[in-house]
């Protein structure tokens, strides 16, 4: 099980940083914020960030 603890982090991620955290492509955290599966908010038109609880919250999900 991978463990994550946001405590140690910043609050927001950007999108790069989500995909490094998760092993996964840029692209498929866009999937998995246009699914619903994390949550995320645009702060301007080329600005995306996710809550690291949020993060957390998926990868003990899984």
């Amino acid at each position: 099980m991978l463990y994550f603890h946001y405590e140690e982090l910043k609050c927001f991620l950007s999108v790069k940083e989500t995909a490094n955290i998760l092993g996964v492509s840029i692209h498929t955290v866009y999937k998995l914020i246009e699914s619903g599966e994390i949550p995320a908010v645009k702060i301007s038109s080329r600005k995306t960030v996710i809550k690291a609880e949020e993060i957390e919250r998926y990868i003990n999900k899984r």
